[in-house]
């Protein structure tokens, strides 16, 4: 669920000003999966600008304090949350740590990246929900090493109904900045995209994984 809707719009405002979120309905994307998409996400722009950077961890880290508490440890989700979650955690006071996809081959072969004890709190930082699987994976490595994780935070979700039921699965609370919904919504008041482009993409979100854009 979003944080609240003016950080969503506010959020979103944001993203599409700087172009980590770009909208394409008449000549979509190809995800790495093979879906066609009339949006790509890359949240790493922001790192760019400082402002925007400064914005959203601040968002992310008041929220935080005032949701969980203040955690023992932030741990990013590599690679695309981990510069993010370093700036949340340094706001925050807090350790920090990042989880890859799997456990190196070589040397110490860790998942987990930094140091961590069994028992301590920890908030999860994304950048980018899709499916919810890469995220939830790290939160599988992170419930491995007997800690206890007390939700995720991401800046931006497709609002998939799979990843709901992929976090309610897992029992897993996960908060965005923003979300597909309120990013539309900027988009039209913003004339970012037009009224009869509205309708592609929303078409997309309800099924993206059948969408067509021929």
């Amino acid at each position: 669920m979003i944080i609240d809707k003016y950080t969503a719009r506010q959020t979103a405002k944001v993203l599409l000003q700087v172009n980590a979120i770009k909208l394409q309905p008449n000549d979509p994307f190809t995800w790495a999966s093979g879906w066609k998409s009339p949006i790509y996400c890359d949240n790493r722009v922001v790192l760019s600008f400082p402002l925007i950077r400064n914005y959203i961890r601040e968002e992310m880290a008041k929220f935080i304090e005032q949701h969980y508490g203040k955690p023992d440890v932030i741990a990013g989700v590599a690679t695309g949350a981990i510069a993010i979650g370093v700036l949340v955690a340094e706001y925050l006071g807090v350790p920090f740590v990042y989880v890859r996809p799997e456990a190196k081959k070589h040397g110490r072969q860790n998942q987990i990246e930094g140091f961590i004890e069994s028992g301590q709190n920890v908030v999860v930082i994304e950048d980018l929900i899709s499916t919810g699987n890469s995220s939830l994976n790290a939160v599988k490595a992170l419930k491995e090493a007997k800690v206890n994780v007390k939700g995720m935070v991401a800046i931006f979700t497709y609002g998939f109904d799979v990843a709901s039921k992929n976090f309610e699965d897992a029992n897993i609370t996960l908060h965005t900045l923003s979300n597909y919904e309120n990013l539309l919504l900027e988009a039209v008041d913003a004339n970012y995209i037009k009224q009869a482009e509205l309708e592609t993409l929303s078409d997309w979100n309800s099924n993206p994984s059948e969408w067509n854009a021929n």
